[in-house]
């Protein structure tokens, strides 16, 4: 009965420890306001969340040219340059181009040659180029597809969200640009809260969320409680677990 009720102080000692006592929105591009809902986007605030799909190597798409039905809901997937084969037209390089453009390079090489008047659509059907890798304390660790904008929070959620052991305050995003390595540190915590704004994810990034020895190394004394000679466990200020003054030298 003893050991019962000084784990359950302790959880909850431990839970309102970890809970965060910031405010809501510091971040200089939040602003905090007395009101009971939050208003409808703009449709100018839906379109800004899409960003143009880049086609690259290995991508599946689908390629339709209006009226003629050999040339329509073609399946092809880039090589490993990110090209393509089409009937007609032959090679096209399509990596670095959005499917518009692809297909209007399509319709230009098309056009006059062998149709009037081409109008082709290109629809991505899947994606492999174009990825993000999200690892460490998150529920589904695996690869993801980057479709429009993607945020840190977006990137997390879509990876089931973070486990038990999450550390918030050490969420690394690691990036290459021109040659250079980047990594930066991020407290997923505070950005919830608003408290800065939510980085942007960009295709061939690495998102690691941290791990919490402390609240694993817990959990495993919690384990191991009913087992002890002195039943007193103590959270100190540190957030290193040790016996109680009573028990074993630290």
């Amino acid at each position: 009965m003893r050991n019962s009720l000084i784990l359950a102080v302790l959880t909850a000692a431990l839970l309102s420890a970890c809970a965060s006592t910031e405010p809501v929105g510091q971040s200089a591009g939040v602003t905090v306001v007395n009101t009971d809902a939050l208003p409808p986007p703009t449709r100018k605030d839906l379109l800004a969340n899409s960003r143009p799909y880049l086609i690259g190597p290995f991508d599946k798409l689908t390629i339709d040219v209006f009226g003629i039905e050999d040339l329509s809901k073609k399946e092809v997937q880039t090589d490993a340059s990110g090209r393509i084969s089409f009937p007609l037209v032959g090679v096209v390089e399509a990596s670095g181009l959005t499917p518009g453009e692809l297909g209007n390079v399509i319709e230009e090489r098309l056009r006059g040659r062998f149709i009037r008047n081409p109008q082709v659509t290109v629809n991505l059907e899947d994606t492999v180029s174009q990825v993000i890798t999200v690892d460490g304390q998150v529920m589904k660790p695996g690869l993801y597809p980057v479709i429009g904008q993607m945020t840190l929070i977006r990137a997390v959620a879509t990876a089931g969200g973070t486990a038990e052991y999450a550390k918030l305050d050490d969420v690394v995003i690691f990036r290459n640009v021109d040659g250079n390595r980047y990594a930066g540190l991020y407290n997923l915590s505070a950005i919830r809260r608003g408290n800065y704004v939510d980085p942007e994810v960009f295709a061939s990034d690495i998102v690691i969320v941290g791990d919490s020895k402390a609240r694993r190394n817990f959990d495993k004394l919690l384990e191991l409680a009913p087992l002890l000679s002195t039943p007193l466990i103590v959270l100190t200020q540190s957030g290193v677990l040790s016996r109680s003054p009573s028990g074993p030298a630290k």
